[in-house]
């Protein structure tokens, strides 16, 4: 089942994707997906493992293409084609893949300072204007870790690292924020700082992006929730239809049960 939301006239959405097809090793991890979000709505992506969250991330990122076909289009913010220097700072993203990247001996500032120049470190050539201070200390502000700023990434919990990392996403005010699997690896209390980040970015303004396979991390701001599965939109709609026992059963294969506290939902 596919449904998508159409874009405004006036303001292009974030992804537009009809049949697209993308091939990793010798399977189709995108199976003539279409999918359509727009800016300004907060959506879940859900799915369990294998089933192409992580390509569509990358296609996204354009770090995966799909197949070339007459009835296939791909448009990011209104656009087919894109520098990758020019797309960056447009759109936000955390990955549990840069947690690795932040062990090198440099500070929290300096970490987020990088983000400027869509690196993991301030180089010998690279300029930091205050400017750019002054908004890294905004971010570290907004997200309330300043007592980060000048500790060594390399001495970080995961869940410090995992906060640095969407500052440095956010350095450049992008239009959208994608967060794939943002609490994995956090202990109960990391998760909870973590999940009450998000909800203070979602009500700051930024499009949020979560995607997950776990429930709980999607945040009461978020309205919109899209299963996939196999490669293609299994399930799309209102967070409250689509987050009930039947899809989900549908979706993982499984007797599954759903129970909503406080605006947040869980499987038992």
């Amino acid at each position: 089942m596919t449904s998508g939301i159409p874009a405004q006239d006036a303001v292009p959405s974030l992804i537009d994707f009809r049949n697209i097809t993308v091939i990793r090793g010798n399977k189709n991890a995108l199976d003539r997906l279409t999918l359509s979000i727009a800016i300004g709505g907060h959506v879940a992506i859900v799915g369990p493992n294998g089933s192409g969250k992580s390509t569509l991330i990358k296609t996204i990122m354009r770090e995966c293409y799909p197949l070339v076909r007459d009835d296939a289009s791909l448009t990011i913010f209104g656009k087919d084609r894109w520098r990758l220097f020019d797309l960056r700072p447009l759109l936000g993203i955390v990955s549990p893949d840069w947690v690795q990247l932040c062990t090198r001996g440099i500070t929290g500032s300096e970490a987020i300072l990088s983000g400027f120049f869509s690196s993991t470190e301030i180089w010998p050539h690279n300029k930091v204007t205050r400017r750019m201070e002054d908004k890294a200390q905004e971010v570290l502000d907004l997200l309330e870790i300043q007592r980060l700023a000048g500790r060594q990434t390399s001495e970080m919990s995961t869940g410090e690292i995992r906060r640095i990392l969407i500052g440095r996403a956010l350095v450049h005010d992008p239009k959208a924020l994608i967060l794939d699997e943002p609490t994995a690896s956090l202990d109960l209390r990391a998760v909870h700082e973590l999940r009450e980040m998000m909800r203070k970015i979602a009500r700051a303004g930024t499009t949020l992006v979560l995607v997950t396979h776990h429930l709980p991390d999607i945040i009461p701001e978020i309205g919109r929730v899209v299963l996939m599965k196999d490669g293609k939109i299994f399930h799309d709609g209102a967070k409250d239809e689509i987050l009930a026992s039947a899809p989900l059963s549908e979706l993982f294969e499984m007797p599954v049960e759903v129970v909503r506290r406080d605006g947040y939902f869980s499987l038992l």
